[in-house]
């Protein structure tokens, strides 16, 4: 099936659920069993079924079948958020003693977790230049054991080489983690190009409308979803059946957003790459992008999620920019159906790769209004802008 009917069927049964169309929210912590020797059999039945209420109901299950499904893994995990799949997805690979490598260009949160909390209980974290490719070989240690990756970048959208990326660190007998958060699998299919376990922030474009806290995490086989369910199992992170309702709604219509998405995206960048306050746009759909063969090889399309590089350094003027604008609020996400904007200072976090460019970077998350709208907000901004140093000069 094309991925568009199976969003629309996948985790659906109703012949089990009285004929509802949409799997009905389970609200449970007990779960009773009929005899003792069920209730001595539970530990299995947290992989596959039901035994207490913290490990998943039947509306977890469903969605994270249809997660799966959409992925192309094994079996999926929920998470209480995007952070915590992530967390969650290091934690349950990596012991003390052992050595994580983690991108350069990673999600900020991802960062200060591999720092702070993973360092300090004594796996050795090193942060690589995330163009590296091939040449990851090189730091890639004995005790390695997780090679993670997201692509593209955080704030700054570098496109990684994933396939080769993967076959350096299988060599070395690593895993690679994938955050696709960006892509989602309608647009990268992570297992398909050596990933073994990827995480998404199903708070972005699976649920969509910006009104919950989500994460998912699938395994490319039995194995690895055991150790994953094994991990998050003893953090205790679970979800209310209730956001797993609502996020398996908001996957109904994935694959219509991601497409208006992308296509609104375009256009408003192309504006953008021709407006003289605009040094560069960062987009990896872009031919002069540094990934962009890479992009084109390996994803099946781009999503809503781009930066820009102001001429400017002005705080001043950038703050003017932001703060009147009415559609693009100030908003740390992306993936809803508003756009949103922020200024990014990439800099400021660098260790293997030093940012270099002087302008501000402006992340923008394009939604779903009407382009023109969007476009007209963005050139009232750039007046404001303007108006701070003078046309030209900012």
């Amino acid at each position: 099936m094309k991925p568009d009917t199976r969003l629309v069927h996948a985790g659906r049964d109703p012949e089990r659920n009285f004929g509802i169309v949409n799997p009905p929210v389970y609200r449970a912590s007990t779960i009773l069993y009929s005899t003792v020797a069920e209730f001595e059999k539970r530990a299995e039945r947290k992989y596959t079924g039901c035994s207490y209420g913290l490990y998943g109901t039947p509306t977890t299950l469903a969605l994270a079948e249809a997660v799966a499904e959409m992925s192309g893994g094994f079996r999926s995990v929920i998470t209480s958020s995007g952070l915590s799949a992530v967390t969650q997805a290091l934690t349950a690979f990596l012991r003390h003693g052992d050595h994580l490598l983690l991108p350069d260009a990673a999600y900020g949160p991802t960062r200060a977790f591999g720092e702070n909390v993973l360092a300090r209980f004594g796996v050795d974290v090193t942060f690589y230049d995330p163009l590296i490719g091939s040449g990851i070989a090189d730091l890639v240690r004995q005790n390695t054991r997780v090679v993670y990756v997201e692509s593209p970048g955080s704030h700054t959208f570098e496109v990684q080489d994933v396939p080769a990326i993967a076959h350096a660190a299988h060599a070395r007998g690593a895993i690679v983690v994938m955050d696709n958060t960006w892509a989602t699998p309608l647009l990268f299919r992570a297992f398909e190009h050596g990933v073994d376990v990827e995480v998404q922030a199903g708070t972005k474009y699976l649920a969509g409308h910006s009104d919950l806290l989500i994460g998912t995490i699938t395994a490319r086989d039995e194995a690895l979803f055991r150790t994953v369910k094994d991990g998050t199992t003893a953090f205790g992170d679970g979800v209310a059946p209730d956001v797993c309702y609502e996020t398996l709604r908001g996957m109904r219509t994935l694959a219509v957003r991601l497409r208006h998405h992308e296509r609104s995206a375009l256009d408003i960048a192309r504006w953008l790459a021709g407006r003289p306050e605009v040094a560069r746009v960062l987009h990896p759909a872009f031919p002069d992008h540094p990934g962009h063969a890479l992009w084109k090889r390996d994803y099946l399309g781009s999503s809503s999620l781009f930066g820009v590089l102001l001429r400017t350094s002005s705080d001043a003027a950038v703050t003017a920019m932001l703060e009147g604008c009415r559609l693009f609020k100030i908003g740390a996400s992306f993936g809803g159906f508003e756009s949103l904007i922020l200024p990014s200072r990439p800099g400021e976090n660098r260790t293997a790769t030093p940012w270099r460019e002087t302008g501000l970077l402006l992340r923008l998350h394009v939604g779903l209004e009407a382009v023109e709208d969007l476009i007209a907000d963005l050139e009232d901004g750039f007046t404001r802008l303007n108006a701070v140093f003078g046309k030209g000069q900012a």
